[in-house]
C-alpha cells in the first residue's frame, strides 16, 4: 500500500462516500503550492485514467494515487480527529522534511521551488 487510512479516517470517509455517486473513489495526491511549494489534495473521483493513476483498495475504500506522485507520499498515515470545534483530516507524511505552520503544505527533499507566502 502506499497510504494508511486509520479506522478513524476510514469511518468518515465511508459516511462521506454515502452521499456520492455508487462509482466514487477516494483520490489522494499533491499539487504544487502552499506556504512549502507543496500542498495535499483529498476528494472524490469517479474516473481513472489506467496510465496515469495508481489504484488500491484501503479498508474497503478504493483509492486513486497519481503514479508520479506515489514518491512524494510513500508511507503517508491520514487520520480523522474529532474535537470540540470540529474535525478534520490530519496527514502524517514520512517524506516531508519541511511543513507550513498552518500544516497544508509541505516540501520534500526532492521538490524544490520558492515557497509561497500563507
Amino acid at each position: 500500500m502506499v497510504i494508511t487510512l486509520t479506522d478513524s479516517a476510514c469511518l468518515q470517509i465511508k459516511e462521506m462516500m454515502k452521499e456520492e455517486s455508487p462509482n466514487v473513489r477516494l483520490r489522494f495526491g499533491v499539487k504544487g503550492g502552499g506556504c512549502s511549494g507543496l500542498s495535499y489534495s483529498l476528494g472524490f473521483d469517479e474516473h481513472v485514467n489506467e496510465e496515469l493513476d495508481h489504484e488500491e483498495e484501503i479498508n474497503g475504500i478504493p483509492v486513486l494515487i497519481f503514479k508520479q506522485d506515489i514518491p512524494i507520499i510513500q508511507g503517508t498515515t491520514i487520520d480523522f480527529k474529532q474535537n470540540m470545534m470540529g474535525g478534520g483530516f490530519s496527514i502524517d507524511n514520512p517524506n516531508a522534511i519541511i511543513s507550513c505552520g498552518c500544516g497544508s503544505s509541505f516540501r520534500t527533499k526532492e521538490t524544490v521551488g520558492a515557497p509561497e507566502k500563507c
